[in-house]
């Protein structure tokens, strides 16, 4: 059985990476396609065993390396430009275009979505906002652009035969956005990379890149009202201006951190706090792998990863009053919450589950399709 992996563009090892990295684990013999690769060779070494995607046309275009997201209108092309026809086993890890590939009827394509495409569906005006592509002729231009790209991917979600979601969050999104049933299996958390610690500190943390849908402005606009309570920002962004100009004395910000920093600062915070709406929220995961309670918007996989007065305190809007109201709240239960007890819910999420789940799932696929039986 010859099995090719589609990912959407290979630039960095972040949260959907580490999903692909799992899923070559699982199928090492593979072969490896994406819009682009320009993955750093010493992240292509450690984590994708040194494979080198095939990659489309869009690779030698000018300045595709930095400036990769202004040739979206091009990805739909480019990802329908892979020749797999030699392969029985489709297998595409999707956030915006890798669904996408054309497939025929003896081909089993499967289809892990870490979310349909942000900026074309829910958050279209927030991503245009931020780009300033929201207003005159370029925003009625992006507009049309993302309508056309809606067409696209509503018309190839059609051609997968199984979806798989990475939250029960995103699997809704699925379903009301492609009108499909996806299984639900959590992306892979090393959580055995971070050491847990009975021992916290007198300041709060949160981690995020400095961009509007995070709302990390919320968080430090609570903080303000709140100036007897430390808080600590690590991470770096275009809102990292507007942010600090909200911030009060009680607010430190450390921008961009080491992997090592990030682990000893989730480590010993008293709590962790995160109020985007996220599709499943890694870093939630690894502040409880620490053992560090988390205050988090109940909305989105927060609302999935962190259990309500066990291993955090859950906010019901993106508020600031709700902030305030949630870490009074904690500040009072705080003695209940037990760092092993949440350490051991973290471990639910780790990246043994993940591929004894995926590779389970794949394997009742493949025989009900009868690929082995051609």
């Amino acid at each position: 059985m010859k099995i090719a992996i589609v990912h959407d563009w290979l630039v960095t090892y972040a949260g959907s990476e580490r999903v692909l990295s799992a899923i070559l684990e699982i199928f090492p013999s593979a072969d490896l396609f994406a819009i682009i690769d320009f993955l750093p060779d010493v992240d292509r070494k450690k984590y994708f065993q040194n494979k080198k995607a095939r990659t489309s046309f869009l690779q030698k275009f000018p300045f595709v390396k930095t400036k990769y997201k202004f040739y979206f209108p091009f990805m739909p092309l480019a990802v329908e430009s892979f020749d797999l026809a030699e392969y029985d086993l489709i297998i595409s890890s999707s956030h915006a275009f890798a669904k996408g590939v054309i497939t025929g009827p003896y081909q089993l394509h499967i289809s892990y979505v870490h979310t349909p495409i942000r900026y074309a569906w829910d958050l279209q005006e927030e991503y245009l906002k931020e780009s300033g592509f929201h207003k005159g002729l370029k925003g009625f231009l992006a507009r049309w652009l993302f309508h056309k790209v809606r067409i696209w991917d509503i018309r190839t979600a059609n051609l997968i035969d199984e979806f798989i979601a990475n939250s029960s969050f995103v699997a809704q999104r699925i379903k009301k956005y492609y009108r499909r049933s996806a299984t639900v299996i959590y992306p892979p958390v090393e959580v055995e990379n971070f050491e847990v610690s009975e021992k916290k500190e007198d300041f709060y943390l949160t981690i995020s890149r400095l961009v509007p849908y995070k709302r990390v402005d919320l968080i430090v606009q609570a903080f303000s009202k709140m100036p007897d309570k430390k808080l600590v920002v690590i991470g770096d962004g275009p809102e990292l201006k507007k942010i600090k100009s909200l911030a009060g004395k009680n607010v430190e910000f450390l921008g961009y951190q080491s992997d090592e920093v990030v682990k000893d600062y989730l480590k010993r915070a008293k709590a962790f706090i995160y109020a985007a709406l996220e599709d499943f929220g890694i870093v939630v995961v690894e502040a409880q792998a620490c053992g560090t309670p988390v205050i988090a918007y109940a909305r989105g996989g927060t609302g999935e990863t962190v259990i309500n007065g066990e291993t955090g305190i859950l906010f019901k809007h993106q508020k600031v009053e709700d902030i305030v109201s949630a870490v009074k709240v904690f500040e009072k239960l705080a003695d209940k919450f037990e760092s092993y007890k949440i350490r051991k819910h973290a471990e639910k999420f780790s990246k043994a589950r993940f591929k004894k789940e995926f590779k389970k799932f794949v394997e009742e696929k493949v025989n009900e399709f009868g690929l082995f039986e051609s």
